[in-house]
């Protein structure tokens, strides 16, 4: 895959100095009690602790630094989200003095909606799913004349890998790291700076029963689009794989698994009873695939927390172990 594959350390390190300069490194703990549960070293990447309670605002700070500083930078950036990648865009267009349109899909979290509103995104609402509010987001941006922001752009995971980097700079060589995989951004950046690196960390892509594209498309070496996406790990509920993703997840993942929205829930319920955090669904579908692997599968593990953002209501029904 081109776009992920050359992504070297420089490029990263490029990245990290617009990152930083909006918010500090996430930290990343070996927690005990996760270690009792899954039967093996766990260190959890908390992305959960970013400005906007995910990873995404990473991508979101690198692609719109680069277009303030460019000759000609545009008033404004459209794309669509389920809610972390908005979020990301309307954080990093604040910043930089640009207007920020957001199409969501009918449906979407209420929460990840209003905080949007509230970092100054203009809100749209079109279509049933993610892949139909890209489409009309990219209509939008024509109409416009405004940049739109695919949910795929090298500029994206360059800011993403930086997370990769830290977490490798802090727990080493681990024998596996399990990323969600959305639109593929997380995982990408992961594979790029594992590479960078030399190491020879297995990455393993985490999907939904319930919305495994990836999954498909893994396994027959091509994308794979499927006719729904039903999940309650809304940051994993995609139809239509991005080929430059797929590509370099082929290239460079030892596997694709996926977990149910059970599994998911309970990982949920394991983060906060043995860390006191809060882990939407994405979030916690790489430590259901952890315990759902079970203890034979690498001795130090990593997994990804992208992100908290989930509705209260739903994260209480959760919490009392109503399913999900």
């Amino acid at each position: 895959m081109s776009e992920a594959a050359a992504i070297g350390l420089d490029e990263v390190e490029a990245a990290a100095r617009r990152v930083y300069a909006a918010m500090p490194a996430t930290p990343q703990v070996a927690w005990p009690l996760l270690a009792a549960r899954a039967g093996r070293e766990v260190w959890v990447k908390h992305e959960n602790h970013t400005p906007t309670g995910a990873f995404k605002v990473r991508g979101g700070l690198n692609l719109v630094g680069r277009l303030a500083g460019s000759p000609a930078p545009p008033a404004g950036v459209v794309s669509a989200t389920r809610g972390n990648h908005g979020q990301s865009l309307a954080f990093a267009a604040r910043r930089a003095g640009m207007r920020c349109t957001i199409v969501v899909p009918h449906g979407n979290s209420v929460s990840k909606n209003a905080a949007m509103r509230a970092l100054g995104a203009e809100l749209v609402e079109h279509g049933r799913d993610f892949d139909e509010a890209r489409l009309a987001a990219a209509e939008l941006a024509r109409e416009r004349g405004d940049r739109f922001v695919g949910p795929f752009e090298r500029d994206l995971v360059a800011g993403v890998a930086t997370y990769a980097r830290e977490l490798f700079a802090a727990a080493g060589a681990l024998d596996r790291v399990y990323v969600p995989i959305g639109c593929g951004s997380g995982i990408c950046g992961l594979i790029a700076v594992r590479d960078a690196l030399g190491l020879a960390t297995a990455i393993v892509g985490v999907v939904a029963t319930g919305a495994d594209a990836y999954l498909k498309s893994f396994g027959a070496g091509r994308p794979i689009e499927t006719a729904s996406a039903n999940t309650m790990a809304d940051g994993v509920a995609v139809r239509v794989p991005v080929p430059a993703a797929l590509e370099a997840i082929l290239r460079g993942a030892e596997d694709v698994v996926a977990v149910t929205d059970e599994e998911i829930a309970e990982a949920m319920r394991a983060y906060f009873d043995d860390t006191h955090q809060v882990a939407e669904g994405a979030g916690a579908a790489p430590l259901a695939a952890v315990l759902k692997a079970g203890p034979g599968a690498g001795k130090r593990v990593g997994v990804i927390l992208s992100g908290g953002n989930v509705d209260r209501g739903a994260y209480q029904r959760i919490l009392s172990g109503a399913s999900a």
